[in-house]
């Protein structure tokens, strides 16, 4: 997902500590909260995110937004096959992630819900897998950051091969209304600098143990010391997300609820940016691999 030169695949481990760090970690409660993976098995509808993968040929629809001005205003390939977030009609951000997989090209809905034959949602945007391109600046997305959210889920066939190559999303309850490259919108409660903006990025400390941990939750940890986690949407402190899925283990949620949100810091990834409008990294890219990192 994403070229191999993507922030989202970028090697954030060696870079600095953002002069903001401490600060920021205060205003989110670092010293007294935890991780909380915002997924897990739940029975019938498995909690966290799904999403759908399409043939070329499957029927595209128009979506009507409420948020029009900053969604990408083609037709998405939505219909009966289409998963959402908790459930048609639950409630809540019901996102509906879509991927055309003969086009490579990732469709995103926030708010989806149906009237009739009509669909319906809160802002829609759309990215071509292969293109570092970023939205334009200033527009939302699906998330508030304005950036594409499939490409951060924790997704549990790539934890059980033993690599995940990317940033994970995750949320903050209060952030500062601007936002850091690579995000393109913000949704702030406060002007004050000493809160995150969207977009930034925090990594786990490289000496945080991983003594007694499973494979898997090493598989995780690695990938928060090497790739972090990124800013991406209002929601409570520490949640970070991943696919729904019923297969993800009781014991991977329960030692991953136990780090703490003090072995983080966040990191200045600027120096990585290219262009303002792209994605793209200098030098940092981790090529695809399925070889498992070894536990550190």
């Amino acid at each position: 997902m994403f070229p191999a030169d993507s922030i989202w695949h970028a090697d954030v481990s060696a870079l600095p500590v953002h002069p903001r760090s401490a600060q920021w970690l205060s205003h989110m409660q670092a010293s007294t909260r935890s991780l909380h993976p915002d997924f897990g098995p739940s029975g019938g509808v498995p909690y966290g995110i799904p999403f759908t993968v399409v043939a070329g040929s499957h029927a595209k629809v128009p979506v009507t937004f409420d948020y029009a001005g900053e969604s990408d205003q083609v037709p998405y390939p939505l219909g009966p096959d289409t998963l959402i977030e908790g459930g048609a009609g639950s409630g809540g951000d019901m996102h509906a992630l879509v991927v055309d997989a003969s086009t490579c090209r990732l469709y995103e809905t926030w708010d989806t819900r149906q009237s009739g034959s009509a669909w319906l949602a809160g802002s829609g945007a759309t990215w071509d897998l292969r293109s570092d391109a970023l939205r334009t600046a200033g527009w939302t997305s699906a998330d508030a950051a304005g950036l594409a959210i499939l490409p951060g889920l924790l997704r549990y066939d790539e934890v059980l091969a033993g690599n995940v190559d990317h940033a994970i999303r995750f949320t903050t309850n209060v952030s500062d209304r601007s936002y850091l490259w690579p995000a393109r919108h913000q949704a702030g409660s406060v002007t004050d600098p000493t809160y995150p903006p969207m977009g930034a990025w925090f990594r786990l400390k490289a000496g945080y143990s991983t003594a007694g941990l499973s494979a898997q939750t090493i598989t995780v940890i690695n990938a928060m010391k090497d790739h972090g986690l990124v800013l991406a949407d209002n929601g409570s402190p520490w949640y970070f997300q991943g696919t729904a899925d019923n297969r993800w283990p009781d014991q991977v949620i329960s030692e991953l609820k136990r780090i703490p949100a003090s072995a983080f810091e966040a990191v200045d990834v600027s120096s990585l940016q290219v262009n303002a409008n792209s994605g793209q990294t200098v030098g940092t890219a981790t090529p695809p691999t399925v070889t498992p990192h070894r536990p550190r």
